[in-house]
């Protein structure tokens, strides 16, 4: 997959102030009460309404996914051995006990990637501990490394370490911290990713109440996010999923019967795409995906897709533009920018919706 195809996406002006830097409970809403805009690239419409009111725009016999991933404290203080004071982020927990991680560097508003770091480095950790880099992980992005492969020791469990030491990975949009509470959604099933599937995170047990009553199904699958490329938009990297044999079944027999898959969020994407097979069955399944979705590849499980605001030029939107064509994108972002939507993980939301796929032969 080309850089190129992942870089030439969607590109426009994003006002500071139309970044979200608070939760939406510290602006006096419920988090169910973010905006929510529901577009369809069919016939090119784009509805403005409350996240509140979603079930309003789904049917008996939709399937809703979600991913069950619980955001860690993946961020915490370290000292290089000349003692300069950097972060450490941990992104992705391999098979073989290391991590991959990020270090940054403090600068006057937060953190930035540091690339200079080295081979062999050691950083000590608060409480004790240190992390290790044993090798860059992944291809250099114009020649600049930012991922590192890492022997991560710890005093304790790293449930307890991060429970005292660690917070929410935020970025610079965000200023001030906030308790990991505010980071996950109402449905974790297991602890693990470095920063959180955010597009769950306006749904309510009452939303959920809500779809259920109505006849749509809320079925479960795992993606343990790693850490974004706010700076870089560089390619995805492999993430760990797991999708349960129920989910499977219930997302196939919705297919046969003319129900739409919506998918929250991009991870929800990523794991649905890679478990199809070429007749557009979903298996169950776990492991390790390194899935890419563009335009050119396209999608064959997802009909709909209920995601966050991104950035200009960011590589999830050409996951978008295989749900919906770039014109139609550019339509519904510029009214999200008129209408003053907030953009990241505590804005508002967006939900694509195509129709029915044709009902697949029994």
């Amino acid at each position: 997959m080309s850089e190129r195809v992942l870089t030439d996406t969607l590109d426009f002006e994003l006002p500071p102030e139309l970044e979200a830097t608070v939760p939406p409970e510290a602006r006096g809403l419920t988090r169910d009460s973010v905006k929510l805009m529901v577009s369809y690239p069919a016939d090119n419409r784009v509805i403005h309404t409350q996240f509140n009111k979603i079930a309003d725009f789904l049917v008996a016999g939709d399937v809703v996914v979600i991913n069950t991933s619980g955001t860690l404290n993946a961020a915490f203080s370290a000292k290089r051995s000349d003692g300069k004071a950097f972060a450490i982020h941990l992104s992705t927990h391999l098979p073989t006990d290391e991590w991959i991680i990020e270090v940054r560097q403090p600068d006057d508003i937060g953190t930035k990637p540091f690339f200079e770091a080295q081979v062999g480095e050691v950083y000590q950790l608060s409480g004790g501990g240190n992390v290790t880099l044993i090798e860059p992980f992944g291809v250099p992005l114009n020649g600049r490394i930012r991922l590192w492969r890492a022997e991560l020791k710890l005093p304790m469990t790293l449930d307890t370490y991060l429970k005292h030491y660690g917070n929410p990975i935020r970025y610079r949009y965000v200023p001030q911290s906030w308790d990991s509470r505010y980071y996950q959604t109402v449905y974790v099933t297991e602890m693990g990713s470095a920063e959180m599937p955010s597009a769950g995170r306006a749904f309510t047990p009452e939303i959920i109440t809500q779809l259920c009553a109505k006849g749509v199904l809320v079925v479960p699958l795992l993606l343990h996010t790693g850490v974004s490329s706010m700076e870089e938009h560089e390619l995805p990297y492999a993430e760990y999923y797991g999708l349960p044999a129920v989910t499977a079944r219930v997302i196939n027999l919705a297919h046969e019967n003319g129900g739409r898959v919506i998918a929250v969020g991009t991870t929800v994407v990523r794991t649905l795409e890679t478990v199809v097979d070429e007749t557009g069955l979903v298996h169950a399944g776990e492991g390790w995906t390194e899935t890419i979705v563009t335009p050119q590849r396209g999608v064959k499980v997802v009909d709909g897709l209920l995601s966050g605001l991104h950035e200009p030029k960011a590589t999830h939107l050409a996951m978008l533009e295989a749900l919906a064509p770039r014109q139609h994108l550019a339509k519904a972002y510029g009214e999200a920018l008129e209408q003053s939507y907030l953009w990241h993980e505590f804005g508002d939301l967006h939900l694509i919706l195509n129709p029915p796929r044709p009902t697949q032969a029994k």
